[in-house]
C-alpha cells in the first residue's frame, strides 16, 4: 500500500489558490461549512445549485488527501449531494472530480450538480466508447487490478 500523501502547505500554494481563498474568508456563495470542507456555488454552474465542495487543507488531488479526511470529506460530499437535490427539487445529483485533466482550479473539489430527466446533459460530457473486444476489455482489468495492488 502507498504512503499516505499529506496536505500541500506551502504558503505560496495556497495564497495562489482561488478556493483557499474561500477557505479563508473570500467571498462565495457558501452553502456548508465545517471543521473538515467549505461548500459553496459554482459561478459558472451547470445548473442552479451547482456547488463544489473543497476540503479546508490545500491538497491538489484526491490521492493527496490524507487517508484520515476521506471519510470525513465524502460524507459532507454525501450530505450536500442530498441537500442539493431537495433544495433545488431535482430527480438526482451528478458528483464528479476532476484529478489533474480539466481540473480548472489545483484544488481538490468535487461537483454536485442537480440532475432533471431530459436537462441535456450527456453521459459524461463526452463520446463514450465499447472496447474493441472482450480481451481488450479483459487486458485493461488486469493492468488496473495489477496497479491497484502496487504491481506496475
Amino acid at each position: 500500500m502507498p504512503a499516505a500523501a499529506t496536505p500541500t502547505s506551502a504558503p505560496a500554494a495556497a495564497e495562489a489558490c482561488t478556493f483557499c481563498a474561500i477557505v479563508a474568508g473570500a467571498p462565495a456563495h457558501r452553502v456548508w461549512d465545517d471543521d473538515a470542507v467549505v461548500a459553496f456555488l459554482d459561478v459558472r454552474p451547470l445548473f442552479p445549485g451547482h456547488t463544489l465542495v473543497v476540503p479546508r487543507d490545500h491538497v491538489v488531488t484526491l490521492a493527496d488527501l490524507p487517508p484520515s479526511g476521506v471519510a470525513l470529506y465524502f460524507s459532507a460530499v454525501r450530505h450536500l449531494a442530498t441537500a442539493v437535490e431537495r433544495a433545488t427539487g431535482a430527480e438526482g445529483t451528478f458528483v464528479a472530480i476532476n484529478n489533474k485533466v480539466s481540473q480548472s482550479v489545483p484544488h481538490l473539489h468535487t461537483h454536485v450538480v442537480p440532475r432533471t430527466k431530459g436537462d441535456g446533459l450527456r453521459g459524461f460530457f463526452w463520446p463514450r466508447q465499447r472496447y474493441g473486444s472482450d480481451l481488450e476489455m479483459a487486458s485493461v482489468a488486469e493492468a488496473v487490478s495489477r496497479a491497484a495492488r502496487g504491481g506496475a
